[in-house]
């Protein structure tokens, strides 16, 4: 087979994607030595495309790194004003006062954004420093040296036909060497991926745990709209079917983000994410504010939930883990992007160090050991019981004992039950058909619910049709003769888009079909899948979602 011959360029640092810890590193990079030379590649079509968060945004990360950014036009403008949390029944609501929560948990100093935006406004402050962004360009490979170390990605490769073969148009992309090159690619990152298991980084960690966080922008009556309110719900419709919950938050222009978050450890392959979500917005709380409203746009994305426990080591020969690729969400807050921006920073202020030593491909041990010893494990640290507690026990026991714990750790910096462990991959938790019941959905009303291919056409999802599959299968059988008898088929519920459907053909055999045009790149089906048979892979570049405001 011959190897296929491709350009090559050379930079000290290459970034891959262009979200808040990427876009952080090649931002302090420059600030510490503007000669250096930084890239930072993004494989959607434009900086933001791919980017989905709640968002509340902590600005701790944003001071340390920009100490002036309320000075130069950002698009964070709306501060959180009220702070609500409420435990859901069926028909009613209890509001947990804001006093029983612990000081962590308070919103008070915080904005309400969008990180798409966010993300747009730091990548024009990166390139007035000189930093070089290409969207449009996924990276699908890693290049390694001689001694087993990374040297950079392959990105932008183009014009491969569906059935793997060459197009006229095909183009090879380029190898973007660098002295380091950090992976930002979020939850779940192909190369991340890759890396986490060449390098055996995660043999000293507990298995990281996910959640599958779904959201819509609405624009509802004004008479109905509070900008600068957050409220976050626990409870109906999930309960004991699976842990998670819910939040609205209230920006600007009579907009609210609605979004839902499913625990993807649950253990009942019936269970149907999307339409609980479509179900909690049925509450009367939710309801009665979006009645007369309307639906602008929706996605889906997948969270790190593994916290402290499951943090893999961030450092390895040639480059580093940053932000979600590594996993630094703080669960209960429902926050990553500060400590996604604190670990951007940290992994520039090592890579420059080493450059200016005239080190190169290396392992920044100092990046790794500053995430553990600084603000990061801090903030990870107070709250590393929570979900365990929750996976293991329940909402109440989450509530009641992770709270107790979350306040002696931030009173008295020590915790009364240790560091509890995750005993269980997502995947591994799943049960078999047989222990569960069917569970019934009303069908959506089109009004306050939807079906979820109506939704992702307000995802601007775009995939070439004329490309491969970017969701592979290890073995094609899995999906009919394993997946579908034992568990039900769960690949056509937890997509969030609709990506996987079992069609009955005429001869009374079934076929599984992957309708990849309608992926949302939430990395669901690679986390859960009960086979672990579904890799998720970079599209061609540019494709995917095209979220304007998430």
């Amino acid at each position: 087979m011959t190897e296929i011959e491709r350009e090559s360029m050379e930079y000290d640092v290459v970034v891959v994607g262009a979200g808040p810890a990427g876009l952080s590193a090649a931002i302090r990079i420059k600030q510490l030595n503007s000669s250096l030379s930084v890239v930072v590649l993004e494989k959607g079509s434009e900086v933001g495309a791919h980017i989905l968060s709640g968002a509340v945004l902590d600005p701790s990360g944003l001071d340390a790194l920009i100490p002036n950014w309320k000075d130069l036009n950002s698009p964070i403008k709306i501060p959180v004003k009220k702070d609500r949390f409420y435990i859901l029944g069926q028909a009613g609501k209890i509001r947990i006062p804001n006093f029983f929560m612990p000081p962590l948990m308070s919103n008070h100093g915080s904005y309400i954004v969008s990180m798409g935006n966010v993300c747009r406004w730091l990548a024009e402050h990166a390139e007035k420093l000189g930093v070089e962004i290409f969207p449009g360009m996924a990276c699908s490979d890693l290049v390694y040296g001689s001694k087993n170390e990374l040297l950079g990605v392959v990105a932008g490769e183009f014009g491969i036909n569906s059935d793997n073969s060459k197009s006229e148009h095909y183009e090879p992309g380029m190898v973007l060497r660098g002295k380091y090159t950090f992976l930002s690619e979020g939850v779940r990152g192909s190369l991340s991926k890759k890396i986490i298991t060449k390098y055996k980084l995660d043999e000293n960690s507990d298995p990281q745990k996910f959640g599958l966080g779904m959201k819509e922008i609405w624009e509802i009556d004004p008479d109905k709209h509070s900008e600068g309110t957050v409220i976050h719900t626990m409870g109906w419709p999930l309960e004991k079917n699976a842990g998670g919950g819910s939040f609205i938050y209230h920006l600007d222009k009579n907009q609210v983000y609605v979004g839902f978050v499913v625990h993807l450890n649950y253990k009942n392959p019936y269970l149907f994410p999307y339409m609980e979500f479509q179900r909690f917005k049925h509450h009367p709380l939710v309801e009665n504010l979006l009645k007369g409203g309307k639906r602008v746009a929706y996605g889906a994305r997948a969270i790190t939930e593994g916290g402290w426990q499951s943090l893999p080591k961030t450092a390895f020969p040639g480059g580093a883990l940053l932000g979600c690729s590594a996993g630094m969400v703080n669960v209960p807050r429902i926050k990553g992007n500060h400590n996604a921006m604190l670990s951007g920073k940290l992994a520039a202020e090592a890579a420059v160090d080493a450059i200016k030593e005239g080190r190169a491909n290396d392992t920044l041990e100092v990046y790794d050991r500053n995430i553990r010893n600084g603000k990061i494990a801090k903030d990870l640290k107070l709250v590393r019981n929570v979900k365990p507690l929750w996976s293991n026990y329940g909402l109440l026991a989450s509530l009641f004992i992770g709270g107790l714990d979350m306040w002696t750790n931030n009173l008295l910096g020590l915790s009364f039950i240790g560091t509890l462990k995750h005993k269980k991959s997502d995947s591994e938790a799943t049960e078999k058909a047989e222990k569960h019941t069917e569970i019934k959905y009303n069908k959506p009303d089109g009004i306050i619910s939807f079906d979820r291919l109506t939704n992702v056409s307000f995802s601007m999802t775009n995939h070439a049709e004329s490309q491969p599959a970017h969701l592979k299968l290890t073995d094609q059988s899995i999906p009919v003769e394993v997946n579908l008898p034992v568990y039900g088929g769960l690949a056509a519920r937890y997509c969030p888009a609709g990506v996987y459907e079992y069609v009955v053909k005429s001869d009374k055999t079934t076929n599984f079909v992957i309708n990849f045009q309608n992926c949302v790149h939430c990395k669901t089906c690679d986390i859960k899948d009960p086979s672990q048979n579904i890799t998720w892979t970079t599209p061609q570049g540019g494709d995917g979602p095209n979220y304007p405001n998430m």
